[in-house]
């Protein structure tokens, strides 16, 4: 089977976030690293684009020189990972999808809810595929609690219980390191640090799982480092569409919290644990009975995880691999489009734009909550009210 090809945006030497795409991307054999524009500067991206083995003429220096060699091309990339500064994500997914290719944005897809909604009616309008990478719904038992939750193992969905926090950030002499403070920087990072960093993961891993969407929440938004102009805390209640309530702690100055990613769902018939830092289990609690442990790769599991399962029980597997399983949903859905087919549904678990979008709405109801001491307001996107 010929591999799709896949161009980056963004990732380069050094980035946090650029090798774990290139993992995840070629993991399965499924695509192939055909493009990029690696970097701000020109020549070091096209430099180490060629290192990591992309033809000299398809070792951009930027987005848009990218976007005219590409669209000229018979042999074009069939899909786009967007990783560059979150300001520039917008720009880039709009006249990508406008061009015809399909891509995958990092979070935020914006920086605003109006611009969520055009890219959420450009993707519409263009056909094609506009994914967001919340790449830790890849995770195989993350997978499983959704697939647990609709077949209604736990029953009616009383309770989520969400976290992501961690105290990376809690140092107050790194107010000058540059790596954190752009990350309290209203001009660069808008009107939220913390939740829109790592809080709407948390946030969007409570609705994957449940099936449910945010419908209001009030938040409790504070900067321990007081030299902050955005918070690095925040504690925000919110309540879902299908009736549950909901609770989200996310913090970057929890000193002695490494990750913290954490989801907690609780039913009529019973109660799940998953924690990203200890990812091949799953605490599942079934009322009246004894605890019991389900391991990633063990045998009875849903379709949707089996389909995610990537190495034999009992050892590790980690965010590359979730990442991976992403890539891979976006493989079937570009392949099916392809060959005018229904995709496979265990694969159609990939984020839409419409879930950027939401997550945008969320940030913005979190910062002008927090600003008014709490009160209860409407977190969804104006188009979905």
């Amino acid at each position: 089977m010929t591999k799709l090809k896949w161009g980056m945006i963004g990732g380069g030497e050094g980035s946090q976030i650029g090798p774990a795409h290139r993992l995840g991307s070629g993991l399965d054999g499924l695509f192939e690293f055909t493009a990029g524009a690696l970097d701000h500067r020109p020549d070091a991206g096209r430099e180490y684009g060629q290192r990591l083995g992309l033809a000299k003429d398809r070792a951009y220096g930027d987005w848009r020189e990218m976007l005219a060699g590409e669209r000229a091309r018979e042999d074009r990339i069939d899909l786009v990972t967007v990783a560059t500064p979150n300001n520039t994500h917008f720009e880039i997914t709009k006249v990508f999808l406008e061009a015809g290719f399909h891509v995958l944005c990092e979070k935020p897809m914006t920086m605003s809810v109006e611009e969520g909604e055009e890219i959420v009616k450009i993707a519409e309008k263009t056909g094609q595929i506009c994914a967001v990478n919340y790449g830790y719904t890849g995770y195989s038992l993350v997978r499983h609690m959704k697939a647990m939750v609709a077949r209604g193992d736990l029953g009616k969905i009383r309770l989520v219980k969400a976290e992501f926090a961690h105290g990376h950030h809690a140092d107050a002499a790194d107010a000058d390191n540059p790596r954190v403070r752009w990350r309290y920087d209203p001009k660069q990072a808008g009107v939220s640090a913390q939740f829109a960093d790592c809080g709407i993961h948390a946030l969007h891993m409570a609705s994957f799982v449940v099936g449910q969407e945010v419908e209001k929440l009030s938040a409790d938004c504070v900067s321990c480092i007081a030299s902050r102009e955005l918070e690095d805390d925040a504690m925000v209640n919110f309540r879902m569409d299908g009736g549950a309530v909901g609770r989200l702690w996310t913090s970057s100055v929890a000193i002695g919290r490494q990750h913290g990613l954490t989801l907690q769902v609780f039913g009529e018939k019973g109660g799940l644990r998953w924690a990203q830092e200890q990812p091949n289990q799953l605490h599942y609690m079934p009322l009246g009975e004894r605890l019991q442990i389900i391991e990633r790769g063990e045998a009875g599991l849903s379709p949707e995880a089996d389909r995610s399962t990537r190495v034999t029980i009992g050892h590790a597997e980690g965010m590359p691999l979730a990442f991976a399983n992403i890539y891979k949903d976006l493989e079937e859905a570009i392949r099916a489009r392809k060959e005018g087919r229904k995709m496979d549904q265990a694969a159609d678990l990939y984020p839409r734009a419409e879930d950027g979008l939401r997550s945008m709405a969320a940030v913005e109801a979190v910062a002008h909550s927090g600003k008014q001491a709490g009160s209860w307001v409407d977190a969804r996107p104006p188009m979905f009210r």
